[in-house]
């Protein structure tokens, strides 16, 4: 046989070889898997509540600054519309 022949007969023996490679899931017992999965949905409940909470908060930080503007910043911010008579 020539070098190219072994060569293209030993590739063709390797593509044939199956891989199986065991999942996570599989190895794992059904117990810890659902305990998994309830920490995870905890967790993204806990991280939405948080980013409401920081949305709120910024929300009320901003009616603050409104507040506490002066006269004169709310009328460069909003302008003159000319609403004098």
């Amino acid at each position: 046989m020539s070098k190219k022949q072994r060569k293209a007969s030993s590739n063709q023996k390797g593509n044939t070889v199956e891989h199986s490679a065991p999942i996570l899931s599989d190895l794992m017992d059904e117990d810890v898997l659902a305990k998994l999965k309830e920490m995870k949905q905890e967790m993204k409940v806990v991280e939405e509540t948080k980013l409401e909470k920081e949305k709120e908060k910024r929300i009320q930080e901003r009616k603050e600054r409104e507040k506490n503007k002066s006269f004169e910043e709310l009328l460069e911010e909003y302008g003159d519309g000319g609403t004098k008579y």
